[in-house]
């Protein structure tokens, strides 16, 4: 039975590319092999978790704008982890609401002069 490894949570920074309209996050998991890191996106947040030597870094992170899971992409060198996910439209998915005629028409308040 293997012993359990020491949670850790790695150093990480993560910051808005503008220029490209996408979120940049980058984790310091020196001596996580490339095959064991799990990292996982959803539209508000990321979680990371990646078995190294005696730890385990791990890692989640709420997100102050919504992204698209399915445009990040990842890469991993020299024990660091860098995540870019473009940023979701907030008005993306919105529906427009059909809007009807009422019964009563509203009339303007006359002038006063």
């Amino acid at each position: 039975m293997q012993a359990e490894r020491m949670k850790v949570a790695p150093d990480t920074v993560a910051y808005a590319d503008a220029e490209h309209h996408k979120l940049i996050v980058e984790f310091a998991i020196p001596g996580a092999p490339t095959e064991s890191i799990d990292v996982k996106i959803l539209e508000d947040s990321v979680y990371l978790s990646a078995p190294a030597r005696d730890i385990e870094y791990v890692s989640a992170l709420a997100l102050g704008w919504p992204v698209k899971p399915d445009k990040a992409e990842a890469t991993y060198v020299n024990g660091l982890l860098r995540v870019e996910v473009a940023f979701k439209d907030p008005m993306e998915d919105a529906v427009k609401v059909t809007i009807k005629a009422g019964g009563a028409e509203v009339r303007p308040a006359a002038l006063v002069g």
